[in-house]
């Protein structure tokens, strides 16, 4: 049997936008309403915990009730052809809902939470529901937090992402303003890939290495000509 081709998919926000979930960078998005200092720093938490953690807890009800859309599905779907690895920048479970089995969660996985004391990447917890408590602990006695990567942390699968793209026969980037660092650079270890594509509305004047493919158009009517491009 003749093995698959590896093909990874560089998701952002903009996927996510066309199932409904808000954005932070979009004119009416969630910045709007909220700064960055407030909700999404370790600085934030400490000052006021419960504020943070309902915040959150908004944002899982939302994405709890929301679907995943055509981009989302045709990712999911071509599993049937290649050996398809998300690493994906959205803290919600799009991907996983639509059937993709492979998920590396760059900035953390809203549905699931952490210690909010030193051991904070070594375990994992789900949550029942859409709501986190503040008598929610975790085994080491300290209280749960989002399982989000905030401004100002360390990205834990920033180096794992980086080798799986260095390794990428196909390299797809799709919905994401390559604005965020340190996860934007990740672009660029995408040199031994035999094709690269870029999906985005603002494709044709985003700053890209001249060898991407640029499709400029919302994540669900570009990725329906990626399926194209890879047959060729």
């Amino acid at each position: 049997m003749k093995e698959k081709q590896k093909l990874v998919v560089f998701s952002g926000a903009g996927m996510s936008a066309e199932s409904g979930i808000n954005t932070f960078r979009d004119s009416n998005g969630l910045w709007e309403k909220y700064s960055i200092e407030e909700v999404a720093t370790p600085e934030a938490w400490n000052r006021n915990a419960d504020f943070v953690t309902s915040f959150y807890n908004q944002r899982r009800k939302q994405i709890l009730q929301t679907s995943y859309n055509d981009a989302h599905r045709v990712i999911a779907e071509l599993e049937d052809q290649f050996e398809v690895i998300v690493v994906t920048q959205n803290i919600d479970d799009l991907h996983e809902k639509a059937g993709s089995s492979n998920v590396i969660h760059l900035h953390g996985n809203i549905t699931l939470a952490k210690s909010s004391g030193p051991n904070s990447e070594k375990k994992y917890y789900p949550i029942n529901g859409w709501e986190l408590s503040k008598n929610d602990l975790c085994d080491d006695g300290h209280r749960l937090r989002p399982h989000v990567v905030w401004f100002g942390e360390a990205v834990p699968m920033l180096t794992e992402a980086q080798n799986i793209i260095e390794c990428a026969d196909y390299f797809i980037v799709v919905g994401t303003s390559l604005q965020v660092y340190p996860a934007a650079g990740l672009i660029h270890f995408s040199n031994n890939a035999q094709k690269k594509i870029i999906i985005d509305p603002n494709a044709n004047t985003m700053d890209v290495p001249n060898d991407y493919i640029k499709i400029n158009l919302p994540a669900t009517q570009g990725i329906d000509q990626v399926r194209t491009l890879l047959s060729k």
